[in-house]
């Protein structure tokens, strides 16, 4: 179903049949998702502004003897991962086949931008039709069931963006027993149950109930009889709150942070083949340039123009909020900091895993490990440190 602001929610529960661990069944979480079709190739908005389409200065071509290798990106139109869209607008990739942006020369590699609703790419990533894919660190445990997975870069976290709204409610113990309207067995229950929990509840006592969130927000701003408590992302949270004096945040994704992680992740399958480590380190420079576009005062107004003309056509201003909501991995120390750290290593991640077998997202807990690349899914600092190491040369 096409949503307003091009945004798109589905939960998939059949996402493929695995051979490990048997039928995996994926959750798309509260990922916005493009208006084109599967497998179409991005075409960004133009960001109007001579300052936008400034590419950087001269590159090494890397080995430009040798015919450049081709991989595919799917993504979907989120605000940590349209830059990437916005990368292809002002000349460091160029997302079309057998053309190639200043980043791509550098390291000889043709990098496809696949555009498509977030169900669409996590179905491309399974069934091996696309290299790498945008997706957070709920849903790739479905598919790393069926494709052993790296974690190169964490994008953005969730501190804010994900929201239960309310209306008529008081307090949390006057939510109980009531029912809450959002998107089941998807990033949205796992914040709903994860901040209960943290807030000394029992998810048990407040009732989650499926509804598309795009009417559950509609529903809410209408004050339809019996909408009073919904859980939503970004642009509807922000709607939402704007469209009623009633209305109010009870809890939010802050109370559990750097748990919810939008990441890029790719097949270590395409890591192997000739030219993938080149696509891995051009994906984390372009990242990375691009968040360096938006801290420099002179870019950063058309960036985050550029970035919310794809992402539910927002405003700059609102942009600015969105963006303190949805916290970018701006820098690759933090980025390193979070794949590493303890609490995220032996506490998000199985309690991540938790909720996917609870749910039946997943069948068992997918193995998991943290740069050894021992697990289905590995979680790896090697690119995002290789980075870091060539920015002191």
């Amino acid at each position: 179903m096409k949503m307003r602001f091009d945004t798109v929610k589905s939960c998939s529960l059949a996402l493929c049949t695995v051979a490990w661990f048997g039928t995996f069944q994926g959750c798309t979480d509260s990922k916005p998702a493009a208006s084109n079709a599967a497998g179409s190739t991005a075409s960004p908005t133009p960001v109007n502004s001579p300052a936008a389409v400034n590419s950087p200065g001269p590159v090494s071509a890397g080995n430009s003897t040798s015919k450049p290798a081709t991989f595919t990106l799917a993504w979907s139109e989120y605000p940590s991962w349209s830059i990437f869209g916005v990368a292809d607008e002002v000349g460091l990739i160029d997302g079309k086949e057998g053309q190639m942006g200043s980043i791509e020369k550098k390291y000889n590699v043709d990098i496809k931008l696949v555009l498509a609703s977030y169900d669409s790419c996590i179905t491309l990533y399974g069934n091996s039709q696309a290299d790498g894919v945008c997706i957070t660190n709920i849903d790739i445990l479905g598919a790393a069931g069926s494709r052993n997975s790296v974690a190169i870069l964490p994008t953005s976290t969730s501190a804010g963006a994900d929201a239960c709204i309310v209306a008529g409610v008081n307090s949390i113990e006057e939510l109980a027993g009531k029912p809450t309207r959002g998107l089941e067995k998807s990033v949205s229950q796992y914040c709903f149950d994860r901040c209960l929990e943290k807030l000394g509840k029992n998810p048990a006592d407040f009732p989650f109930s499926q509804m598309d969130p795009e009417q559950a927000a509609l529903a809410f701003q209408g004050k339809n009889d019996g909408i009073n408590s919904i859980m939503v992302w970004n642009p509807f949270v922000m709607q939402s709150i704007r469209s009623r004096s009633d209305a109010k945040v009870l809890f939010s994704s802050e109370t559990i942070p750097e748990e919810i992680i939008d990441m890029v992740v790719l097949g270590k399958d395409s890591l192997s083949k000739p030219g993938g480590d080149a696509f891995a380190k051009a994906l984390v420079e372009t990242f990375y340039t691009m968040t360096q576009r938006m801290a420099n005062p002179k870019t950063s107004d058309e960036t985050l123009i550029g970035i919310g003309a794809r992402f539910a056509k927002l405003e700059l201003e609102d942009m600015k909020t969105i963006v303190q909501q949805t916290k970018f991995f701006s820098d690759p120390n933090d980025a390193k900091r979070l794949f590493a750290d303890e609490r995220f290593q032996k506490e998000t991640m199985p309690l991540v895993s938790k909720f996917c077998v609870k749910y039946g997202l997943t069948t068992t807990p997918v193995e998991l490990s943290y740069g050894d690349a021992k697990g289905l899914m590995d979680f790896s600092t090697k690119y995002i440190s290789g980075y870091a190491e060539s920015q002191t040369k």
